[in-house]
């Protein structure tokens, strides 16, 4: 997990092929180059770096010269212009969490042609590495190869990646990140009020925020920040003849992969199924998968290899330190139980694995209670690992400062229901509990006699993209209640489509404040692929109670790794699970009631001034 940013500024960027100057009210946010470094070293502990670029236009001696731009470096920041009627200037600014490579690095890299490289993601396929590259600099290598060919290599990127990257020759920006957005990159578009540009892995978070920007006639809110939509973008900048000043445009470019196209427009080929299909729970067309338990086991393979690709496929870079690599984000629910089962086939047997639960209740919280079953059931199936509980007890009312900086990281999310599960997932990433001990006698645990442990483990598996793909959530049955197949496929549909603003931005932003890297198994490509092809009806049955019928195709899967307790368990949303969407109802409403009443979930909270 890395942090990158640009801030570029005195060059008027168009946006009319995106959007166009809005003269609305919008947030004004103040923070300096020093609050951005110090917000992105949060992400990546390792390294922090910066590089800066100036452009100035070359005013012609002669009427027959025309005008073009000049390009200087300046890594020290104390470069000076000369006496020129407009000059702009790109900053950088790299942080590093290393994870892969036998060196250190520091970003934002810099190669013998002058192309700079901020890059936040894994390649786990697509582009060739061997297990002692780091493929930060593999892939500077490739994008310079390409030329202009910039957006086929980062069609070609299996993994999750935000991109800033400048290339030389053209004098062009480049940006984007992943089709699925599971990278944060956050976006300032130019206004009025602050006419520059910027790129920012997450919000500083000692900005100050002056004007609430809200459209007083409509209500709604122009934040200073947004989630910059999945894609590949790139500004190239020239000089305005006119009036020598050097401008770019933004252009959204295409995917050059035919398989990036097919996953987002997430098109299911059986939907509906026949009289005959339900009775005999065939894949009418499918000659490859006959049965259910046969496409189940399709499904283990996929996710064994997804889980394999974020674990064990690459050295993982610890410097001097050994410690565990891997964590999973624990519940004791469906999805980390997966995952837990799974990490254990692909993780050297040397390494303990540490299972990292959240409580706002004690050991009253249903996720403490699936959890520590949980634990007991793994260690059935696989008596050999050395698992760790660590159980991670919270009291809201005492989080205020973590509250005030979850409520920074989350941002541009700004509700209720996003600030308890940004502040369930960072209590979690930070790893900062103690060993549950499995023991008949509780009061071990109620006398507080307890073991400290602070998780060390860079990587955090996460089982973020299971519920949407699987009809997990309790409006997947609503919508097939009052609409049956075809209205659960198209809230899937549209949940897989949205996920990167409403979930993944957040969720990549709360984690890696830890120096953590989340890694998201269910939301492999392979895997989304996979998951698509099978008809829905093999992926849900809503006809059956929740535990049974939701999720059905990883209920299976649950069975064939031996985890026949689980598999019955209905679903359970982390904020509920942990209570902390309890303790915050209490909290800012006075109790659930009153925050049901008010559809909490939904409320945007005041943000702090600083």
């Amino acid at each position: 997990m890395c942090g990158i940013a640009v801030i570029v500024c005195g060059v008027r960027i168009e946006l009319s092929k995106l959007s166009s100057l809005s003269e609305t009210p919008f947030e004004r946010l103040q923070f300096t180059v020093e609050d951005v470094k110090s917000v992105l070293s949060q992400r990546g502990p390792d390294s922090v770096g910066e590089k800066k670029i100036h452009l100035q236009p070359n005013v012609p001696t002669c009427a027959e010269e025309s005008v073009t731009l000049s390009v200087f470096e300046d890594d020290e920041g104390t470069y000076k212009l000369g006496n020129t009627t407009s000059s702009g200037e790109l900053h950088f600014i790299g942080s590093t969490l290393q994870l892969r490579g036998t060196s250190p690095i520091r970003q934002p890299l810099v190669d013998s042609s002058g192309n700079i490289l901020a890059y936040n993601g894994e390649v786990f396929g697509g582009i060739e590495l061997n297990s002692y590259d780091n493929d930060t600099e593999v892939l500077l290598k490739s994008l310079e190869e390409a030329k202009a060919l910039v957006p086929d290599v980062l069609s070609m990127i299996k993994g999750p990646w935000a991109i800033i990257y400048w290339q030389e020759s053209s004098r062009t920006l480049w940006f984007g990140k992943d089709a699925f957005g599971r990278r944060s990159l956050l976006v300032h578009w130019p206004t009025v009020d602050d006419p520059r540009f910027l790129l920012s892995s997450v919000s500083p978070a000692s900005a100050v925020a002056h004007g609430s920007g809200i459209d007083a006639e409509n209500g709604s809110i122009h934040r200073f920040w947004e989630e910059l939509p999945c894609g590949v973008y790139s500004i190239p900048f020239g000089v305005s003849e006119s009036s020598l000043c050097i401008r770019g445009e933004v252009t959204k470019h295409e995917w050059r992969n035919t398989m990036w196209k097919e996953l987002i427009e997430w098109e299911r080929k059986y939907v509906v199924p026949k009289p005959e299909d339900l009775s005999m729970s065939s894949l009418s067309g499918i000659s490859a998968i006959s049965t259910s338990s046969g496409i189940a086991q399709t499904v283990l393979v996929v996710l064994k290899e997804s889980v394999r690709r974020r674990t064990s496929l690459h050295s993982i870079f610890q410097g001097e330190k050994e410690v565990v690599p891997v964590a999973v984000l624990f519940s004791g629910g469906l999805d980390s139980m997966i995952l837990a089962a799974l990490l254990d086939q692909c993780l050297d047997p040397k390494y303990e694995v540490d299972l990292l639960n959240v409580s706002f209740d004690g050991l009253n919280a249903p996720d403490r209670i699936s959890a520590k079953a949980g634990i007991i059931e793994l260690k059935k199936i696989a008596p050999l690992r050395r698992w760790k509980l660590i159980a991670i007890d919270a009291d809201l009312s005492k989080l205020t400062l973590e509250t005030k900086r979850v409520m920074s990281l989350i941002n541009p999310a700004d509700t209720y229901m996003d600030l308890n599960i940004g502040t369930a997932l960072w209590l979690a990433a930070r790893g900062d509990g103690w060993i549950h001990e499995d023991s008949e006698n509780q009061t071990v645990e109620e006398n507080n006699q307890r073991i400290k442990y602070k998780c060390e483990a860079r990587i955090l598996l996460v089982g973020a993209g299971a519920d949407e793909q699987c009809a997990g959530y309790g409006r997947h049955r609503t919508k097939y209640r009052n609409g049956s197949w075809i209205a659960l496929d198209q809230e899937m549909k549209l949940d897989m489509q949205r996920i990167w603003k409403r979930n993944l931005g957040r969720d990549d932003r709360c984690i890696s404040d830890n120096g953590k890297e989340a890694r998201f198994p269910f939301l492999d490509e392979d895997v989304i692929k996979t998951l698509l092809d099978i008809p829905l009806w093999e992926i849900a049955d809503l006809e059956q109670p929740s535990g049974n019928g939701d999720k059905i195709i990883l209920r299976q899967v649950a069975k064939l790794l031996g985890l026949h307790e689980v598999a019955k368990m209905p679903k359970r949303a982390i904020q509920f699970g942990s209570r902390i969407a309890r303790e915050s109802n209490r909290k800012n409403f006075g109790s659930n009631r009153a925050a049901n009443q008010a559809s909490a979930g939904s409320v945007r909270f005041q943000a702090p001034s600083a």
